[in-house]
């Protein structure tokens, strides 16, 4: 005779009984590995057309605005790039005010400010003005834009951490 049990469910995805509210669920189908590792490359992509998209905005209007002279939209992009990366470094770290999946982290980090700053770019403009005799604007490009990137990304940084501080009185 056949019992009238139900029997356990398996690790196969049968339904089981929701503890909470004793319904039956499919489970979600597991997360493969190759799943997981296809959403990353994903969210990377969409992350650098946006991202490139916006330096290319950006460097447009400082070109149209100051002229050729000097590469300030890459350095306005790396400036403003290295501010953004250290800010949310902070803010959406561990202990931070939101904590970001790998997924978000890397669409935004990776993605989105990897695809807007451009550190090529700003090699290529570097050489192209030493290449022109322009030494004095080539070392002046060099140390402004290491300096003002370190800075950007600590007062980011600084800035993420101490917004993440929820502040009592």
């Amino acid at each position: 005779m056949a019992s009238s049990r139900k029997p356990p469910p398996s690790a196969q995805g049968e339904p089981r009984p929701s503890p909470a509210t004793g319904q039956y669920a499919v489970p979600a189908p597991p997360r493969t590995a190759l799943g997981t590792v296809t959403l990353l490359y994903l969210a990377v992509g969409l992350g650098s057309m946006i991202g490139g998209s916006a330096r290319w905005l950006v460097s447009d209007l400082m070109l149209v605005g100051l002229g050729s002279g000097f590469p300030w939209g890459t350095l306005l992009v790396n400036v403003s790039g290295s501010f953004l990366i250290g800010f949310y470094a902070a803010f959406a770290g561990p202990g931070g005010r939101i904590l970001a999946g790998p997924v978000q982290r890397h669409f935004i980090m990776t993605g989105v400010f990897g695809g807007y700053t451009t550190f090529s770019i700003f090699s290529l403009e570097t050489i192209q003005l030493a290449e022109a005799g322009q030494f004095a604007a080539a070392g002046f490009n060099l140390t402004l834009s290491l300096i003002t990137w370190v800075v950007a990304v600590w007062a980011g940084f600084i800035l993420g951490r101490r917004s993440t501080t929820l502040v009592r009185r």
